[in-house]
């Protein structure tokens, strides 16, 4: 049994250009797919194609025009803000705008606690001290401002901000490309102990095909609303069927990647 499956979504918005052209696209046309527990699911695609969309109807935040979202077998439907906030979690792209710089992390780490859970003060201190352990980071970090955090500290705020409820799900939008190398081997690397010792599943939307490379078992194409192709990431950098996920690998690597030059194993930039 999947944990999730996405069967037949669909969002359409209006699209006005001008006097001249108004109607209705389709961001997410007939989009199907499962996600297995303890996988990392990618998604890439150009800038339009509606990848973001997607994420945004599984995470709870855009409302599906049809189609259907089940959690483990259970239907989720727009608006059960409780019930996926506990289930399935969100770590946006940019991690500056994603909190209010005057909160400090403990009053961010305790907010969702108070939304979604019963949990005394200090139970949920200890939640908060046991959380941010797991990213790396020291419990009485709880009092420091995060406007005076770096950026490597902020994204592992918003790890343990996502981790908080204990979700089976986390969605990471593109969370992790544009830092630096040496910023994004650390996270990559947190990421993937996440995942072996808590049995996490990730959905990652993102560009970074070196990344993608290390952490992903599946990997979804998106082109026009719809999936043009599907499979390991193995499967798609040495041999893509279609000629976007071509352009994608040759962008990355310079050339589409072969049996010896899989095995390298340095890490991503």
């Amino acid at each position: 049994m999947p944990l999730l499956k996405v069967e037949n979504l669909c969002k359409s918005f209006d699209n006005s250009s001008g006097f001249f052209f108004s109607g209705r696209f389709k961001a997410v046309n007939n989009v199907s797919f499962t996600l297995d527990k303890k996988q990392t699911l990618a998604i890439i695609g150009k800038n339009g194609s509606g990848k973001s969309t997607l994420v945004k109807m599984i995470a709870g935040i855009t409302e599906p025009d049809s189609g259907q979202i089940l959690f483990e077998r259970h239907p989720l439907s727009f608006g059960d803000y409780q019930y996926r906030a506990q289930h399935i979690r969100m770590v946006f792209q940019d991690a500056n705008s994603a909190f209010n710089p005057r909160l400090n992390i403990g009053q961010a780490l305790d907010a969702p606690l108070k939304i979604a859970t019963d949990l005394t003060e200090a139970q949920r201190n200890k939640k908060i001290f046991d959380t941010l352990r797991l990213v790396g980071l020291y419990p009485d970090y709880t009092n420091l401002k995060i406007k005076h955090l770096s950026v490597s500290q902020k994204q592992r705020v918003a790890l343990a901000r996502a981790l908080i409820l204990e979700p089976e799900i986390i969605i990471v939008d593109d969370a992790l490309g544009s830092l630096d190398a040496s910023v994004k081997i650390q996270l990559l690397n947190l990421t993937l102990d996440l995942q072996a010792h808590l049995g996490i599943s990730y959905i990652y939307v993102g560009e970074n095909l070196g990344l993608i490379k290390h952490m992903a078992d599946q990997v979804l194409v998106m082109d026009e609303g719809k999936i043009i192709e599907q499979g390991t990431p193995y499967q798609l950098f040495t041999a893509p069927a279609a000629d976007i996920t071509r352009r994608f690998v040759e962008s990355h690597f310079g050339r589409l990647l072969t049996a010896d030059s899989w095995q390298n194993d340095a890490l991503p930039t």
